[in-house]
């Protein structure tokens, strides 16, 4: 099973916003919400329309977002493509 080779950058980072950085400059909704952990971006998840988490990831290459919904304590390695247990 392949394993993540980028939890050297995960940061103690505080979230920017309590929603979708971009959604709501644009007020615009969301499905999910998501955590980078390498700067503290929170952007929309996959399931969203506007998938800013993901685009978040392409202009910054930050590698490692977390759900930053309540009571869930996963994470994804966009580079490595595999979940993290952040628990």
């Amino acid at each position: 099973m392949k394993g993540c080779t980028h939890t050297n950058q995960i940061r103690d980072v505080q979230p920017h916003t309590r929603g979708c950085e971009e959604c709501l400059k644009m007020g615009d909704t969301w499905v999910h919400l998501r955590l980078c952990l390498t700067c503290g971006h929170v952007g929309c998840c996959d399931s969203s329309k506007n998938k800013h988490a993901t685009k978040h990831f392409h202009s910054s290459k930050h590698p490692i977002i977390k759900s930053f919904e309540p009571g869930e304590d996963w994470g994804w390695c966009y580079v490595d493509e595999v979940e993290l247990d952040l628990a």
